[in-house]
C-alpha cells in the first residue's frame, strides 16, 4: 500500500484547519487589543475621569431641593466607584428656614450617594431661626448618611449653640428632629437664651 496518497489527503484537510485556526487566533488577538483601547481595565485602580468645580443637587420624592453638594475637584475611583472631593460644601435643605452648610478639606462620596465622609477641619453651621439659635460645629472627621438626615463621629467634636458650648468625643445628630448625642468625654457651659 502506498502511504504518499494518505498523506496528502491528509495535508490538503489538515493545512485548510490549521490556517483556520490560526487566522482565528489572530482575529481574536486585534479584537482584544481593539476593545482593551476602548473599555477600561476592571483592575484599574487610578483614578479614570475628574470634574473641576462640580455643583449637584439631589431632589426629594415632592419635587423640592434634598441638599446641595459643591466641590473644587470631583474624582472619580473605578476600583468602588466612589467620587473623592477636594474642598467639599453639603448643604442640607430639610429645613428651609435654617438650612445646614458643612465644609471640609477634602471628601468622599460613596458610589450610591447615601453616605458623604468628610475630612479635616469639619465646620458645621446652621443660622438662627425663629424657633432656634444659632449652632456651631467643628470636628476633624463627620460622616452625613444625607438620605437619613443623620451626622455622625467617632472623633472629639466642639458645639457652639448661641452662647452655650459643648464638647465631647463621639456624636450623633438627626438634623430633621434635632436629637443629639456626645458619647463620651463631655463637658459643657450653658447660657439661657435673651428673652
Amino acid at each position: 500500500m502506498n502511504a504518499r496518497p494518505w498523506r496528502m489527503r491528509f495535508l490538503i484537510t489538515a493545512l485548510p484547519l490549521i490556517l483556520l485556526a490560526l487566522g482565528s487566533f489572530w482575529l481574536y488577538e486585534v479584537l482584544r487589543r481593539a476593545t482593551s483601547d476602548v473599555l477600561p481595565d476592571p483592575n484599574r485602580s487610578e483614578p479614570d475621569f475628574f470634574v473641576d468645580n462640580f455643583s449637584y443637587i439631589k431632589m426629594s420624592k415632592s419635587g423640592t431641593a434634598q441638599y446641595h453638594v459643591a466641590g473644587t475637584k470631583l474624582t472619580h475611583n473605578p476600583l468602588d466607584d466612589s467620587y473623592d472631593v477636594a474642598l467639599p460644601v453639603v448643604s442640607n435643605f430639610s429645613n428651609p428656614q435654617a438650612p445646614t452648610t458643612m465644609r471640609a478639606q477634602r471628601g468622599r462620596i460613596s458610589n450610591d450617594n447615601s453616605q458623604v465622609d468628610l475630612y479635616d477641619n469639619v465646620h458645621v453651621d446652621r443660622p438662627a431661626s425663629p424657633t432656634t439659635q444659632a449652632m456651631h460645629m467643628r470636628s476633624e472627621y463627620l460622616l452625613v448618611l444625607p438620605d437619613d438626615d443623620v451626622v455622625k463621629t467617632d472623633r472629639p467634636v466642639e458645639i457652639i449653640v448661641g452662647q452655650s458650648k459643648l464638647t465631647g468625643t463621639g456624636m450623633w445628630a438627626n438634623n430633621a428632629t434635632r436629637e443629639m448625642k456626645l458619647t463620651s468625654n463631655v463637658h459643657g457651659t450653658y447660657q439661657a437664651p435673651p428673652r
